[in-house]
């Protein structure tokens, strides 16, 4: 995740010169990228182009249906007052996503009579994945895409998810086939979702689509979802992006750095915080900078037997705290995570609409 986040900030920022968005459209573009990893390993957790050709049609320019955040509203001139922060609605910033992609659904059934098609794996019973799926699965009704899953017990043997990837690999009506992550500690990851064809890779973790977008002057057939959704956010929100400091905190197998030091050295510097480190409130408020943007990408489940589900969702980031300082901030649920969904449905769309030719 850190990888792609970090590679996807780079393909946006280095084709902002070309920018239609006033916000990017700069001719020198100054960008620092830092790297924070968290290192503990028994806390790692297995969305017209307006940025240039490097970039997807989702980016798209300004319209009813897509419009910019609002900026804050006027604050009281008292000098001890602090702005109230803009908590990012990654729901509503999805909702619009997904009205624009089942107009262009409807206007591909009408044209050519085919629509988009998306198979998910799902492997044991974990039910964060089996809620997450769920709503994959309800996205994909709502803007009149085809689904498909395939459920595995969680014993399951490798062989049997390599043949249906296979099988949804070669079945025409399929034009994304996505593997839920974590899988079970006994499967072979990196097999699996390098057995995913690299044209209907739409979570973007195929080896070749991963190495071109880190590749300068490559293009990945897709961009992966959560890094997509990020940029997204950051563009909707109207954040300047020229010479700015950024700070993506993953996770690594790396042990034995001072961690939290190395954390809080970094992102105190940082005007935008990324975190997808898989780790509850991480990130405390003394590690930010005051009037920093803060994605938060961490959905970590924590259990709660009080709670219908069993568990709630906790973010990388203590949001408590970093309301006190961010200037905008992404909540956990309802910030990144619906927008991640939307640019799942956006690379299905694009898959579907290559294989037929379609504009």
């Amino acid at each position: 995740m850190r990888a792609a986040l970090a590679a996807t900030l780079k393909k946006a920022f280095s084709a902002a010169e070309t920018a239609l968005r006033p916000c990017v459209a700069s001719k020198c573009l100054d960008f620092h990228l830092h790297h924070c990893q968290s290192s503990d390993p028994a806390e790692q957790r297995p969305g017209s182009s307006i940025l240039g050709r490097d970039l997807p049609e989702i980016w798209a320019t300004p319209s009813a249906a897509s419009p910019l955040l609002p900026p804050p509203e006027p604050q009281s001139s008292c000098v001890d007052e602090e702005p109230t922060p803009v908590i990012i609605d990654g729901k509503s910033i999805a909702e619009e996503i997904r009205l624009g992609l089942s107009q262009e659904v409807l206007r591909m059934k009408a044209m050519i009579n085919k629509v988009p098609g998306l198979a998910v794996v799902l492997v044991g019973q974990r039910r964060d994945s089996q809620a997450y799926v769920r709503n994959k699965t309800k996205a994909c009704e709502e803007v009149g895409m085809r689904s498909l899953m395939a459920e595995f017990p969680e014993d399951c043997g490798e062989e049997d998810v390599l043949n249906v990837v296979s099988d949804f690999n070669r079945d025409p009506s399929v034009h994304g086939v996505l593997v839920q992550l974590p899988l079970p500690k006994h499967l072979d990851e990196e097999r699996i979702l390098g057995a995913v064809s690299l044209e209907k890779d739409v979570d973007g973790f195929h080896p070749l689509n991963m190495g071109n977008l880190a590749l300068s002057g490559r293009e990945p057939l897709f961009i992966p979802c959560a890094a997509k959704a990020c940029v997204e956010l950051l563009l909707r929100l109207g954040v300047d992006l020229k010479s700015k400091h950024v700070a993506v905190i993953g996770r690594s197998n790396v042990v034995g750095l001072p961690t939290s030091l190395l954390l809080q050295d970094v992102t105190r510097e940082a005007d935008i915080v990324i975190s997808a480190a898989g780790v509850p409130n991480l990130v405390r408020g003394n590690w930010l900078k005051r009037g920093s943007v803060v994605i938060d990408v961490g959905t970590n489940p924590v259990e709660d037997p009080n709670s219908e589900q069993g568990y709630y969702l906790q973010g990388d980031v203590c949001y408590e705290e970093a309301l006190q300082l961010a200037s905008a901030i992404t909540p956990v649920p309802g910030g990144v995570g619906p927008v991640t969904v939307a640019m799942l449905l956006a690379n299905t769309l694009d898959s579907a609409k290559r294989l037929y030719s379609f504009t």
